[in-house]
């Protein structure tokens, strides 16, 4: 089992993102890769990109999920692929289901056929709790996404892997509801659709860590779900702006009370670790190390959000929160210093 990033060429799609931004930072930090590859779609965010993460590995290019011939050219050399490329925003799906389609279920069959055709060693793409029992077209695409990524094990040649993380809401995330309570405290109110909604939490670190993990012990077939706590969304409301009076205003079309990280369903392919629960494909059965995990009852009622062992109160959320802020600044200040370093003209 490879067990470094060292001396590989590792590719993420959707790299400018908040998780891109944070997995560059880790594996700078851990590991000496040959080249560090940014695919993604939006010319400036890169350009801002590069004045902090200009590393001699670091490369960038521009490029569709869509498009598979960029998708074959970018895949050339390529030993490991993280796929984070997504359309995401629920009520945005609802509202233009095609465009979300084209990306997360067409962009991942096209990620599948580049990394097959390329020779990548392995793939990891990553998921959401909302692809368990979906109910809205962004947990569709990601269920359907997941289905082909599993299967894509099943027609590559030997040693080809594909694998999947699914996991909960990440605080820090682009499109994060934190960003949008400190807006609303200006108002003084904070608008919240359900009182009783609860839903799985975990930062930036801990989500990278642990896709760097799963990416690293994969046998290819399988999707990591981590444990993590859950969060109830009028304490994180009350972390964000303590002052504020709370207005319900309804669930948003799409959204659910609580999420699903493994459904009742997955629990009988799925066995439990101490720091995670691994869900093993149910086509076709491989060798798979299992022996420091456990098969899940047959009463399993499904890990969710709201029956969940961990849960993260007012105190710890409004920790995070300070800490997240205390992590902006810096990236702010790390971004000046570097691209001021970068482009003297600018000084």
């Amino acid at each position: 089992m490879e067990n470094s990033l060292n001396n590989k060429v590792v590719l993420v799609t959707g790299g400018t993102g908040s998780f891109g931004k944070k997995f560059i930072e880790i594996v700078l930090s851990k590991f000496s890769p040959r080249k560090l590859i940014i695919f993604s779609r939006d010319e400036m965010k890169q350009y801002e990109m590069q004045k902090c993460f200009n590393d001699p590995c670091m490369r960038y290019f521009i490029g569709n999920v869509r498009d598979s011939n960029r998708l074959h050219r970018a895949f050339s050399g390529v030993d490991y692929v993280i796929h984070a490329a997504a359309l995401k925003i629920v009520p945005s799906a609802e509202y233009n289901p095609f465009e979300v389609v084209k990306t997360n279920v067409f962009g991942a069959a096209n990620i599948i056929d580049a990394a097959i055709d390329n020779g990548v060693k392995k793939v990891i793409a990553l998921s959401t709790d909302k692809a368990a029992n979906p109910v809205n077209l962004y947990g569709a695409t990601k269920l359907c996404a997941e289905k082909l990524f599993i299967a894509g094990n099943n027609y590559s040649p030997k040693g080809k892997k594909f694998s999947v993380v699914r996991y909960g809401n990440v605080f820090g995330s682009r499109g994060s509801v934190v960003p949008f309570f400190k807006e609303c405290r200006q108002k003084g109110q904070i608008p919240i659709t359900d009182e009783r909604m609860t839903r799985f939490w975990m930062t930036l670190e801990e989500a990278v860590s642990f896709v760097l993990r799963s990416l690293l012990e994969m046998a290819g077939g399988e999707i990591f779900v981590p444990k993590i706590p859950s969060m109830r969304i009028v304490d994180l409301a009350r972390a964000v702006a303590p002052e504020c009076e709370q207005i319900v205003t309804g669930i948003r079309p799409g959204e659910k009370l609580h999420e699903t990280l493994v459904s009742p369903d997955d629990g009988i392919h799925t066995y439990e670790f101490e720091d995670k629960f691994v869900i093993y494909p149910h086509v076709v059965e491989r060798d798979f190390e299992r022996r420091d995990g456990k098969p899940l009852n047959t009463g399993f009622a499904g890990y969710r959000s709201d029956n969940n062992k961990h849960w993260l109160e007012v105190e710890d959320l409004a920790k995070m929160v300070e800490d997240k802020e205390k992590d902006d600044a810096s990236y702010s200040l790390r971004e000046a210093v570097c691209g001021r370093q970068r482009h003297p003209v600018c000084s």
